[in-house]
């Protein structure tokens, strides 16, 4: 067995790995950039190197500077996680010429699954099912228009060495494909270094289902059940759960038998995913092998009870499967959600910065959270956003989502902007919860971006519960402070009024016991317990029936109550200063719309139009690219461009001006 283990990586998988070779007594060494000095992988291990500057190609993707640090602190095994250079193959023969083992699968099965387009001959090859395409590298624009009418709209223009939902593009037609083309070979050679792109047909209505699988160098390969990773947004994973609520036992057979077969044909050994699309008959189509771990592997891990990192140390220090097919059952349901430092009420845009509050849910044996930040650190801009991955399980599928919607009203993130409230309402929708959906799910159901959720009266009347509860509790410690008061008694009540967008709802509070209230209002009595003391973050409490979990903020003129879905500012005052509300002056907003702002800090790639052009809402205004993604700004209105303020190459920051609108 390794003695010391170098991980190849960061973030929340960097430090994963590190728990799971602390268990089995494996020294590990962390790698890391300059802005990653004080990241929590760089913490975490039990020593760190530095690599490098921010930019990858200067640090994480260095393959010298990376065997040097092994070489240094005499690491005899790296594990790469995934991205950077988790499925190089130059990187694992020069792992192996410098005798370091790659936990990780051999150099031929990384290059021949690396690159999609013989990944899929060799599928073929290996009769596993597969999509209709064309399999050869596309010249130019043109030669995609060929292609894609040859087989037949709506296709899919595809990396070749693509990942992550980068350098693909959907076309309907020869205007999206000519464009389509363009854009994704530009972020592939961006991403990977590699502009080559391929079609295949796009199936509608898809579902992504994957299959994990294990195998071992003495011929042994198990697939683990799979994993459904249809909820998506732009190609990128969103949720993930296992098993599939789709798939039937006969189904899920031949996609694992399938997937075994292709492992052995290239001579896999580790742990590894085959990704499948599933059309509406449960017909399957191989799409791609990722030979490296999933970001969603905890949802495997979770109701198969097996530590696919610790496996996949164990097979690559040589040791054989301890497991047979048939002792791989499915025990309950798992979710997984990506929680991302991104704003989904501005398109999802990524937010960087440094992390002021970061509580996470109360880990139980439903809820597990695997992160890469704390409180203070930062989120940076030059990698993926993710802050964690949050993972329930429970033995029903139900249960597993409603622990999801608890630990996600239970997580407190503040200083970035966060995906949560997203989260929270996908797993809230009815066609989710009822396992109704496709890949599609997203762009159907939130076409014009995201919003917040309308506050029903059951999450209305807790809100307004707890801001007066909040806020009587407030006023009795602020006179016990001042002396003018004995420290409560049971009987105390007290006349409130809430003021909610500018509505009024008075409310008799009563504490009846040291941590039981019963409020009154518009004839309806509520009961509730709560321990909540003033200023605490968290809002816990029971609403008669029922158990909430609300986040408490203070403001200017009251508090902010929310849960993840629901945010909303509500003043608590006596009647007397409640009938006086409606003199208080009105905030004006700064008008921005003759204004085209960078929604996030980036690099400003191409400004499409210039000075006295004039532009229709919808077109196409400039290219900004953040974290790798590159993101087009289009005119929210007609008008006639006034002035430019920032040119090509220009490094951007949130909200600053490219451009002006000449105004009415």
């Amino acid at each position: 067995m390794f003695s010391k283990i170098l991980i190849a990586n960061r973030g929340e998988i960097a430090c994963r790995a590190m728990r799971t070779a602390k268990k089995m007594g494996i020294a590990t060494v962390a790698v890391y950039s300059d802005p990653d000095r004080t990241a929590l992988h760089t913490l975490t291990a039990d020593e760190a190197v530095h690599i490098g500057a921010a930019a990858s190609a200067e640090s994480y993707l260095s393959i010298d500077k990376i065997i040097q640090a092994c070489k240094d602190t005499g690491a005899d095994a790296v594990y790469p996680g995934y991205g950077f250079l988790s499925e190089n193959s130059e990187f694992a023969s020069a792992l192996e010429a410098n005798n370091i083992a790659f936990i990780g699968p051999g150099q031929y099965a990384i290059e021949s699954m690396g690159d999609k387009i013989t990944s899929k001959k060799i599928a073929i090859e290996a009769r596993v099912n597969t999509v209709p395409g064309h399999t050869d590298i596309i010249t130019d624009a043109n030669h995609a228009l060929n292609i894609a009418n040859g087989i037949g709209y709506p296709v899919m223009l595809k990396a070749s060495a693509g990942g992550g939902g980068k350098g693909m593009r959907v076309a309907y037609n020869d205007d999206e494909c000519k464009e389509g083309f363009e854009r994704a070979s530009n972020e592939a050679r961006t991403s990977f270094g590699d502009d080559r792109i391929f079609i295949e047909k796009f199936i509608e209505k898809p579902r992504h289902i994957e299959i994990q699988v294990l195998a071992d160098k003495h011929g042994n390969t198990l697939y683990l059940n799979e994993r459904e990773c249809s909820i998506q947004r732009r190609h990128q994973k969103v949720i993930e759960e296992a098993p599939s609520p789709f798939l039937d036992e006969a189904t899920r057979r031949a996609m694992g038998e399938q997937s075994c077969a292709l492992a052995k044909t290239v001579q896999y050994h580790s742990a590894g995913t085959v990704e499948f699309i599933v059309d509406a008959n449960r017909n399957f189509y191989f799409l791609e092998m990722n030979t490296r771990l999933q970001v969603e592997h905890p949802v495997t891990e979770m109701i198969t009870g097996l530590d696919l990192i610790e496996e996949m140390i164990l097979i690559a220090a040589g040791e054989k499967l301890k497991h047979q097919q048939s002792d791989i059952g499915i025990n309950g349901w798992s979710m997984e959600a990506r929680v991302y430092a991104e704003n989904p009420f501005r398109e999802f845009l990524p937010s960087t910065g440094r992390v002021k509050r970061y509580v996470e849910p109360t880990a139980t044996p439903n809820v597990r959270v695997d992160s890469g930040v704390y409180e203070g650190g930062e989120v940076s801009i030059y990698y993926d956003p993710m802050i964690s991955k949050l993972i329930t399980w429970a033995a029903s599928r139900e249960e597993a989502i409603n622990h999801m919607q608890t630990a996600l009203d239970q997580y407190q993130i503040d200083g970035v902007t966060t995906n949560i409230p997203f989260l929270s309402a996908l797993f809230d929708h009815k066609d989710f919860r009822d396992g109704d959906f496709s890949t599609h799910f997203i762009e159907q159901h939130y076409p014009e971006g995201f919003s917040r959720t309308q506050v029903t009266n059951t999450d209305q009347h807790h809100q307004h519960a707890a801001a007066v509860v909040s806020r009587f509790l407030q006023q009795q410690i602020e006179k016990a402070i001042s002396g003018t008061m004995r420290p409560p008694v049971t009987t105390n009540t007290l006349a409130l009024v809430v003021i909610d967008n500018g509505e009024l709802y008075p409310i008799q509070v009563t504490q009846t016991g040291d941590t039981t209230f019963e409020l009154q209002s518009e004839n309806k009595v509520t009961q509730l317990t709560t321990d909540w003391k003033p200023a605490q973050s968290m809002f816990n409490a029971q609403i008669d029936d029922c158990s909430v979990a609300l986040q408490w903020r203070r403001t200017n003129l009251g508090c902010e109550i929310s849960n993840a879905q629901h945010v909303v500012e509500l003043q608590v005052m006596s009647p007397r200063a409640a009938s006086k509300h409606h003199y208080m002056p009105i905030r004006k907003e700064i008008d921005t719309s003759s204004m085209l702002l960078s929604p996030m800090p980036g690099l400003l790639v191409d400004v499409l139009v210039k000075e006295g052009d004039t532009v229709r809402a919808g077109d196409s205004l400039a290219v900004v690219e953040a974290m790798k993604m590159e993101n087009v700004l289009k005119a929210e209105r007609n008008g006639t461009i006034a002035t430019i303020f920032a040119s090509a190459g220009n490094t951007l920051d949130v909200d600053q001006q490219i451009l002006e609108f000449e105004t009415p």
